[in-house]
């Protein structure tokens, strides 16, 4: 039984991901399924440098828009939505892409998490916001730490959503969340690259990013946000960007450290985004795009899907 190919496209943010995936996708008849876990949200356009419906052309994109911003999505649900999104390209026969930079959803999806089947709790997740709140984030971490060791050690103590799920999987399950993060592949081929830059010019293109979702509209579409009802509480504002531009319509700070703030987050965004895809992940293969022609990239991902053949 022949396997079908998974073509993944990893990455920090403002490397290149959108423009290598749609002449991919172009060259392949391929689909492009989202990994972005903001571009889910609908409204929040510009600030999440979504991919228009002009980029976009007859390119298919799956997993966009699908939620409002004061709706949730579970890293289950998500990763259920992506498996039946990659499922339906196969069946038309096309090629499935899974592209973004959202780290947790990559790999739920290509490593197979199963994944707790545990719902939201509102008032846990209220009373541990409110000790990060009162004591800081290394509070909540520290309970984490006293139920679940092994996720403790395997999570950053300051990414306080991950922190605070890990704590109501296992108060609410009675067992460790490390202990239920099992894993099966699934039975796709799959093929991942990497694409990175050297840090100085990808921060330099993620300062020049910054600077051009400013000048199409980002403050409006802020303003058009909270003008709708939703709040800067939300965690879909937890996007770059949104809290601050929301800060500065409130008078907090001025446009000009509004863009300080964004450019200082978005540095340790792309940080953190390396810790997750790792230079040295044998799994993935790694593409400079200022040390090599995007036609590497297609010559490699040639060579990879003709040797299914």
């Amino acid at each position: 039984m022949l396997v079908k190919p998974l073509i993944v496209i990893v990455g920090p943010t403002a490397v290149g991901k959108t423009a290598i995936s749609l002449q991919v996708a172009a060259r392949y008849g391929g689909e492009v399924v989202s990994a972005d876990s903001r571009q889910v949200y609908r409204g929040m356009d510009i600030g999440t440098a979504k991919v228009t419906a002009d980029e976009r052309g007859d390119i298919p994109h799956h997993l966009v828009d699908i939620r409002l911003p004061d709706q949730t999505i579970t890293l289950g649900e998500y990763q259920a939505l992506a498996y039946v999104a990659i499922d339906d390209i196969h069946s038309r026969g096309r090629l499935p892409l899974l592209v973004g930079g959202t780290g947790q959803y990559v790999k739920a999806v290509v490593e197979g998490w199963q994944i707790p089947k545990v719902p939201p709790q509102p008032e846990l997740r209220a009373e541990l916001e409110a000790l990060a709140a009162r004591e800081g984030k290394e509070a909540v971490y520290a309970r984490l730490l006293a139920i679940d060791p092994g996720s403790a050690g395997s999570i950053d103590w300051r990414n306080l959503r991950r922190v605070i799920r890990a704590i109501e999987v296992t108060e609410v399950s009675g067992r460790p969340f490390s202990e239920l993060q099992v894993k099966t592949p699934p039975p796709y081929s799959l093929h991942q690259i990497g694409l990175t830059r050297p840090r100085e010019l990808l921060y330099a293109r993620a300062d020049a990013r910054i600077e051009q979702v400013f000048a199409e509209g980002f403050v409006l579409e802020v303003e058009r946000l909270l003008a709708a009802g939703y709040s800067a509480d939300l965690s879909s504002f937890s996007s770059l960007g949104y809290r601050e531009v929301a800060a500065y319509l409130a008078g907090e700070h001025s446009l000009e450290q509004a863009k300080l703030l964004l450019r200082r987050h978005t540095r340790q965004f792309i940080r953190r985004q390396y810790n997750w895809f790792r230079l040295t992940d044998p799994d993935i293969t790694w593409f400079d795009l200022e040390a090599t022609a995007h036609n590497d990239v297609f010559e490699w991902l040639h060579r990879a899907l003709h040797n299914e053949e």
